[in-house]
């Protein structure tokens, strides 16, 4: 009988004690048969965590999604981005409607929170390597609640902000996780173009940045998520 292949973990966390206790509870799995597995790398950053993905090609990603200064919203994307083939599975203490929809939709497999990780990890890692979606009941409840909130939002809030056409179209493709040369590339516009939408997106919006720019796009239900 041929001995199963490992699954390959890599850990992104920007807090050691939290991988630590990670890799504790993976031993346990592992030592009472549960799963095989090879940690093959940890990573405090986004960027980290890339150069470790394109290096070891993990079957799976643990991924928290507050990695400052970014995020790991950003780092579903740019995975995404570089083709990666594994899975990524979300272990945050964000409970948050937005932080789950917006981490499903970037690519996310599954979800955990932090505080049920010892109860639900073995059955999430299971789920998510049997190419399937991991929501524990509670988290699948903030999923949906936003979903269906997204999806019966009027056309009011758009009018009140006063978009034009091409930056609701902008909008659209920065909220679908689109980079500005991807946005570029499917309005057939330049990328200087892009930013000075985003610039006039951000001012109408009163938000600094894309991530914020996007969760409140979605609150306000300027465009379908």
């Amino acid at each position: 009988m041929t001995t199963p292949q490992p699954i390959s973990i890599l850990l992104v966390d920007d807090d050691q004690r939290f991988r630590k206790g990670l890799q504790t509870l993976l031993d346990f799995y592992n030592n009472n048969g549960a799963f095989r597995f090879e940690i093959v790398g940890e990573a405090a950053s986004v960027e980290q965590a890339l150069k470790l993905a394109v290096e070891q090609h993990p079957a799976l990603i643990l991924l928290d999604l507050e990695i400052p200064p970014s995020d790991g919203i950003t780092a579903l994307l740019r995975l995404g981005e570089l083709s990666y083939k594994g899975k990524a599975l979300i272990l945050s203490a964000h409970r948050e409607d937005e932080w789950v929809f917006r981490a499903m939709q970037a690519g996310a497999h599954g979800y955990v929170f932090k505080d049920r990780i010892a109860s639900q990890l073995c059955e999430a890692i299971a789920t998510v390597m049997n190419h399937e979606i991991y929501l524990a009941p509670e988290v699948a409840t903030h999923f949906f609640r936003l979903f269906h909130f997204y999806a019966g939002r009027s056309l009011q809030a758009c009018e009140s902000i006063h978009l034009t056409e091409r930056e609701r179209e902008v909008l659209h493709w920065l909220v679908q996780g689109a980079s500005n040369e991807q946005i570029a590339e499917h309005l057939y516009i330049t990328v200087a173009t892009v930013k000075a939408h985003l610039t006039a997106i951000f001012e109408k919006l009163k938000v600094t940045s894309r991530t914020q720019a996007i969760v409140k796009a979605l609150k306000l239900g300027l465009v379908c998520a």
